[in-house]
């Protein structure tokens, strides 16, 4: 079996996957908040991760994969309200784009997990788990809230590198005037009678970070191989679960922790205000899922990515190369355990083993594709499509339709290049980019 290294964030240092138990893996990943589409840096997670699950059964480990949905949030309850007047209508926001999502991961074709667990069906195992959080003080109740007290778990800080003594309330950490200490963090949150679900603390519905350890503890059992998902999760997603996790349990909660680094759009933070925020759904109009994981598995995960829709039209034009290289080899009767005695796959293997090294690995396949062989290109064949999951057919570029908006843009760009005001051309261009139009200066 070849070896597997991944950055591990617990340690910043990259190491040799062990898992707890020689051929079994259990991997678990946050999943989506239901309120809205998801969005390209939703993508980069599940592909990235999905990418991982493959390889991880390819090199022959038994893997469990969960992967949850928080489906009772206040973004839930506002968007709710926003549509219906009724925060209670919750469950029928959720359905909605949990569908969506799962659309959307289809499209890109990443694979179910094994679980999928909805919070709104895990509530008896979440109060069970704030009950042994209270009984050994670990967390506390204050007017039918239940709050962790963070300052009880020693180790608080170890995956985010963050002190303890520096920390301060801010934006991202809850803030309550019955709180102990400024930096606990809800994990019960009282509501009104006969609203939500009722606990030993009285109605209410429970905190976010608390949601994760108990479905990780039900699914995967309280000490798992693998969690991952994006950076922004470090802190204090992850870092919560941690201290309820191995605060409830007094042993390591997941061996191995993995993130994927941020997206940017333009070199710009994506976000809605700035008109920069694409959504999957949106963007499937504009390429074909495929470019997009092509482009996520180009790009290694953990270093910043700066999202362009010139770049992908431009990563298009290589993929198409390489479905043209392989449209003759037909790889749907090949064992998967045959590609482990190829040559040209054992070199993508070192490459995707070393931390899903993709860009190193797409680097070897172009240097090499010329001078394979038909059996190695049907083993290459087999191997993008199995493990990288990518479909290998050539896809016809779109053309964008030219709306009298997109061509009063234009006509304003060649009259700046006429003018050589290159800057104002520059700008113009971008801003067509950004609405999915590429011009190609002759």
């Amino acid at each position: 079996m070849s070896k597997l290294f991944i950055t591990n964030t617990l340690t910043k240092q990259l190491e040799e996957f062990k898992p707890l138990h020689e051929q079994q893996v259990s991997m678990y990943v946050c999943g989506i908040t239901p309120y809205d589409y998801a969005h390209i840096g939703h993508g980069r997670v599940y592909v990235t991760f999905d990418i991982l699950y493959r390889l991880l059964k390819f090199l022959g480990y038994n893997v469990t994969y969960c992967r949850n949905f928080t489906d009772i949030d206040d973004k839930l309850l506002n968007k709710a309200i926003n549509e219906f007047g009724d925060k209670m209508r919750y469950h029928e926001i959720a359905e909605k784009f949990i569908h969506a999502y799962r659309q959307d991961m289809a499209e890109l074709q990443c694979l179910p997990p094994d679980f999928e667990p909805y919070v709104t069906q895990t509530i008896p195992e979440i109060i069970s788990f704030i009950e042994g959080l209270v009984e050994r003080k670990m967390a506390y109740v204050v007017n039918g809230n239940v709050y962790y007290s963070v300052k009880k778990f020693t180790d608080y800080g170890k995956l985010s590198k963050q002190d303890l003594t520096a920390l301060e309330a801010g934006a991202r950490v809850e803030v309550a005037t019955e709180k102990h200490d400024p930096l606990d963090f809800a994990l019960w949150k009282n509501e009104p009678e006969n609203s939500f679900w009722q606990s030993p603390w009285g109605w209410g519905r429970p905190g976010w970070h608390i949601e994760c350890s108990a479905m990780a503890s039900k699914y995967l059992g309280n000490h798992i191989d693998l969690h991952a998902g994006g950076q922004d999760l470090i802190f204090p997603h992850h870092e919560n679960e941690i201290a309820q996790s191995e605060g409830l349990h007094g042993a390591p909660f997941a061996k191995y922790w993995m993130h994927n680094a941020f997206v940017q759009v333009n070199k710009e933070k994506m976000s809605k205000s700035l008109n920069n925020f694409f959504t999957l759904k949106d963007l499937f109009q504009e390429i074909d899922p495929m470019v997009l994981r092509y482009y996520f598995a180009n790009h290694n995960y953990n270093t910043p990515l700066d999202f362009n829709l010139e770049e992908l039209h431009k990563l298009q034009k290589g993929y198409n190369r390489l479905c043209l290289a392989l449209a003759q080899n037909d790889a749907k009767n090949i064992n998967l355990a045959e590609l482990k005695s190829s040559a040209i796959i054992q070199k993508l293997l070192t490459c995707l083993c070393h931390d899903l090294n993709g860009s190193g690995m797409f680097g070897i396949i172009f240097e090499n594709i010329s001078s394979l062989s038909d059996l190695e290109k049907t083993y290459l064949k087999a191997f993008l499509q199995q493990i990288i999951g990518l479909k290998m057919i050539y896809l016809p570029e779109k053309q964008a339709a030219i709306t009298p908006e997109i061509q009063a843009l234009i006509d304003q760009r060649n009259a700046a290049r006429s003018a050589k005001n290159w800057a104002l051309a520059d700008q113009l261009r971008d801003k067509l980019v950004k609405m999915g139009v590429v011009i190609k200066d002759k």
